[in-house]
């Protein structure tokens, strides 16, 4: 949809083919008017970039969906460029991530500089490429990061230590590190690397808390989110194992779990009570909508015009985060204060 969207914008789709295109997208599933108003807000700030690489510019290179080979260090390596913006001697590579589950940044990612290195390889030697420029735009979470860096350090990072990783991983060799990139890993449920990671929190026998020190203590809160993220992806792969490949693990079993009740025809039940004489409004509970779901209903746009003005965000609760947490840090005494006033 981005795509259709920056071709229009570059006036390389014509109208009716835009229109026929944009039908299609409109009957997907996946399709609604809030991936509607991220994706403006993505192929805005691709406009933006593309608009001030033609004005540096005059034959600024622009290309969308670019295949990007970077088979020259990693065997076999390619990814696919959303945006690929080439202008006086500077590269940009942008990456539209459309998940808000995760902030990505930029900054020292491996897959923005490896996408950097195959858009270099292709194009270093018809263009003149001094500084490449890896962007990566998160619409959902309003998150825009960049990382910029010299030729020289770009190739200097593949070749000592992007390659040597490249070429025992392909050996299969290297050290397995666990960490919180593990959820994305396809074996992160039967990784070894990974156990042992989690039960080193064994090394403290669950003692109480009062019995251990303050770096004990940091240690556990350190490991504890990635020690329940492992139990989870212990459990969720055990129950697939056992119900689709028939895994028996000794001393569990597979079991009908616990249910709620439920109208098997809400329809029906509404017409019975409302012929037993029951009136509308005691039947039905009518509850405004909440934040995500009007703005999902509405439009975001329409949201901040009607209801900017009456949203607030009260203090969340104290909560406890590591120190490259963004988040600016509270004291305990500022509470105090506030229970008192």
């Amino acid at each position: 949809f981005a795509e259709l969207k920056l071709e229009r914008y570059l006036q390389r789709v014509k109208s009716k083919a835009y229109h026929k295109r944009l039908k299609e997208l409109e009957a997907d599933s996946f399709y609604s008017k809030e991936l509607v108003d991220y994706v403006e807000s993505y192929t805005s700030f691709a406009a933006e970039r593309i608009s001030e690489a033609q004005l540096r510019s005059i034959d600024a290179v622009v290309l969308l969906e670019q295949r990007l080979d970077f088979s020259a260090w990693v065997t076999g390596g390619f990814g696919t460029g959303d945006l690929v913006i080439i202008a006086d001697g500077t590269m940009e590579v942008i990456d539209l991530k459309y998940g808000k589950g995760v902030p990505v940044s930029a900054k020292n990612n491996p897959q923005m500089r490896l996408y950097g290195l195959g858009a270099l390889s292709q194009f270093d030697c018809l263009y003149d490429i001094h500084t490449v420029r890896m962007t990566i735009c998160q619409p959902r979470l309003d998150n825009i990061s960049t990382e910029e860096m010299t030729v020289d350090e770009l190739t200097k990072w593949a070749e000592e230590y992007l390659r040597p990783r490249a070429e025992l991983a392909m050996a299969g060799q290297g050290e397995f590190v666990a960490g919180e990139h593990c959820r994305f890993c396809r074996a992160r449920a039967t990784c070894r690397a990974r156990a042992d990671y989690n039960l080193e929190l064994a090394k403290y026998d669950f003692q109480e808390p009062f019995l251990l020190t303050v770096e004990e203590i940091a240690d556990v809160l350190a490991r504890a989110a990635e020690l329940v993220a492992w139990a989870k992806d212990i459990q969720d792969y055990a129950l697939d194992q056992a119900l689709n490949h028939g895994i028996k693990f000794p001393g569990w079993k597979l079991v009908e779990g616990r249910s709620n009740r439920k109208y098997a025809d809400e329809e029906a039940a509404v017409k019975a009570l409302m012929a037993a004489g029951y009136a509308e409004d005691t039947i039905y509970q009518k509850v405004l909508l909440g934040i995500t779901a009007m703005e999902k209903t509405i439009g975001k746009k329409r949201f901040d015009e009607l209801l900017k003005d009456l949203v607030i965000k009260p203090p969340g609760k104290p909560t406890l985060a590591p120190e490259s947490d963004k988040r600016p840090e509270i004291s305990s005494a500022d509470f105090a204060a506030a229970d008192f006033s």
